[in-house]
């Protein structure tokens, strides 16, 4: 055992704060980094002891493995945790990190390789008899034979980069005529995002749904599902609201994909936090996706219907200590689901917008958790994920998980900035979702920027007039936008 006495978050905002919180708790010292668009930021001042990076660009800042790695060795730091995004997933960091002699809070380099590549990570499963969707998988070197493969599947097929995500490098192909087209441009845009234009083939699953499993395993051969994710509202293929567990689910169905994903875990001897993600059809068949070597975003629904803290104990494995906890003694306690609470327009196909938080009153109450990393008065800078908080909560059942969510949205004041609250709440108050009915379609096929409706009660009638006293008297207010008065998203497109 190698016990942890000072740790560097090598990351920001609210996933640097939520990691440093469990380490206060457990004793550890915190270390942070930020780039001087950070330099007042609450992670900042949260942490014993804070470092400057660099300029703004996390290319200058958040990505300079080498300033962290000399920092640690400086500073006499035990370890690293990366949170998820800038470094986590990176093979190279991770091998320079231990060759440094400091503990990495992830999976080794191997690890990341070898499930950092869909055709590598299909390879590598296969091996475990996980269900993969049926397909290519090897890299496509032969048109004439990809399409030829292509034809005995059966169209629609799905053309995917190897080293993509992100819905980058990928294209839906209806029939055998436009395979060719296709194929090329999903290549161009694999090497234009990643470097790398190696693309494969498999079934297009119709109506599919995004369910994932949390996986936990030690350096002792231990490994345990906690159980299952719903991600299947998306936006541009990125998640936006999440819940724990599925709605449609049945306990045959989740052990039989907990028991694939800790098969996946053998497949690349995983050790660590990770997550297995499935494709799941209309006939309830599931299909590996692929795995995500570092802590989810949405992984607070997990901790919230299991009691179990991921980030603890991510740092005791760190250390080789083994699970604190066998599969047996895991239950589901209840329902979550969590909201990204993202500065962006959904009326405006989702667009970024930057500001600055001229109001930021969090909701509060049982069974209400907001993981965020901003403040009042605090700029939203454009250099980095427009995620500005996590919104999420805790019930019995479903049924009043939603009720909740939908007061706790209700109470999130967020003046200043677009947000994706008010879809958010659209989203709660469908039939589809409060059904269970709906997959990775639902925007596609429910949602549409009119049917946020624009009113405003009396009570944020008179926030505006606030807001435009403040800009009469020549009051500070933010330089972005041109100084025009924002509304609380929800606010101004409240879901009637």
């Amino acid at each position: 055992m190698k016990k942890i006495h000072r740790l560097l978050v090598a990351n920001r905002g609210e996933i640097a704060l939520r990691i440093m919180r469990t380490a206060k708790e457990i004793g550890i010292e915190t270390i942070a980094v930020y780039s001087e668009a950070d330099r007042n930021s609450p992670h900042v001042r949260f942490a014993h002891e804070s470092y400057c990076l660099g300029a703004a660009a996390s290319s200058q800042s958040y990505l300079r493995g080498d300033k962290i790695i000399a920092l640690c060795l400086e500073k006499k730091i035990d370890a690293i945790h990366p949170g998820y995004g800038f470094l986590s997933e990176n093979a190279a960091f991770r091998r320079e990190v231990e060759k440094a002699g400091i503990i990495f809070i992830g999976p080794s380099a191997e690890a990341m390789d070898a499930m950092g590549d869909k055709i590598s990570a299909k390879q590598a499963v296969k091996k475990f008899h996980v269900p993969l969707v049926p397909g290519l998988d090897e890299a496509i070197t032969d048109i004439a034979e990809a399409k030829k493969i292509a034809v005995e599947i059966g169209f629609p097929v799905l053309i995917k980069a190897s080293a993509g995500g992100g819905g980058k490098g990928m294209r839906i192909v209806e029939n055998e005529a436009e395979f060719e087209s296709q194929m090329e441009r999903a290549a161009s845009e694999a090497i234009n995002a990643f470097g790398n234009g190696a693309v494969f083939v498999e079934k297009y699953v119709t109506s599919p749904r995004h369910i994932e499993i949390q996986v936990l395993a030690d350096q002792h051969g231990n490994a345990a599902y906690l159980f299952e994710r719903e991600c299947s509202i998306q936006r541009r293929h990125q998640k936006v609201v999440e819940e724990a567990p599925s709605a449609i689910l049945t306990p045959e169905i989740r052990q039989k994909m907990g028991e694939a994903a800790v098969n996946v875990c053998k497949a690349c001897n995983y050790s660590n936090a990770g997550t297995v993600e499935f494709i799941f059809d209309a006939n309830m068949n599931f299909y590996f996706l692929e795995m995500n070597t570092r802590l989810q975003v949405e992984h607070p629904v997990t901790e919230l219907i299991t009691g179990i803290d991921i980030v603890k104990e991510q740092i005791r494995i760190a250390e080789g200590y083994p699970l604190s906890f066998k599969q047996e003694d895991l239950t589901i306690n209840g329902h979550a689901i969590e909201v990204r609470v993202c500065a962006e327009d959904p009326a405006n196909n989702f667009l970024p917008d930057i500001g600055k938080l001229l109001m930021y009153r969090i909701p509060k109450g049982a069974g209400v958790r907001v993981d965020d990393g901003f403040e009042e008065d605090m700029e939203i800078p454009i250099h980095y994920d427009p995620m500005i908080a996590k919104l999420i909560v805790h019930a019995p059942t479903r049924q009043e998980a939603i009720a909740k969510m939908l007061r706790a949205i209700d109470e999130y004041d967020i003046v200043g900035i677009q947000t994706t609250l008010s879809f958010c709440k659209f989203v709660l108050k469908h039939e589809a979702f409060v059904s269970g009915n709906f997959d990775t379609g639902f925007v596609a096929n429910h949602f549409s920027p009119e049917l946020l409706t624009e009113t405003l009660t009396e009570a944020e009638e008179k926030v505006a007039a606030l807001i435009a006293r403040n800009l009469l008297l020549g009051e500070p207010q933010s330089q972005n936008s041109n100084a025009k008065v924002h509304i609380s998203n929800w606010k101004r497109n409240r879901v009637l």
